[in-house]
């Protein structure tokens, strides 16, 4: 189990927030998972775990964390949410054709708020990019047909 979840969780301790041991499976599931899950499939995932769990369980606690600020929901298109636990400073490539999302970093970015905020006079509080394309399992199966 990695340290960021620990933290995360001592994080949570200071809000008052009970750590039961549902919320530490569903943080800990949304840490280690890269692919930015929906609802349903963290529920699928910890199901076999926590067979009295529901989707309900799974969405409240989700709602709870990115209050808590831990936890970033990305609605992208009409489908589903999809969770993020990594709420640093990232941006995202997401497939059309199956939807996935990757995390892409790219630092001058930081000068695109900069620049922003000098010409309007805004204070920035941040940035969201999406870049869309096809990722490379289905570049793959599309070359095959």
């Amino acid at each position: 189990m990695g340290s960021g979840v620990q933290h995360a969780l001592e994080q949570l301790k200071t809000t008052g927030v009970r750590i039961t041991p549902q919320r530490h499976a569903i943080l800990t599931y949304l840490m280690e998972a890269m692919n930015h899950p929906t609802a349903d499939e963290i529920y699928r995932a910890l199901e076999p775990k926590f067979p009295s769990m529901s989707v309900a369980t799974v969405y409240n606690n989700l709602k709870m964390f990115i209050e808590a600020g831990m936890v970033r929901e990305l609605t992208y298109g009409d489908t589903s949410s999809r969770f993020d636990a990594n709420v640093s400073d990232h941006y995202h490539v997401i497939c059309e054709v199956c939807g996935k999302i990757e995390d892409f970093s790219y630092s001058s970015l930081h000068e695109v708020e900069e620049r922003a905020a000098q010409s309007t006079g805004f204070t920035i509080h941040g940035l969201r990019m999406e870049l869309y394309g096809v990722c490379g399992c289905c570049g793959k199966n599309d070359s095959q047909q």
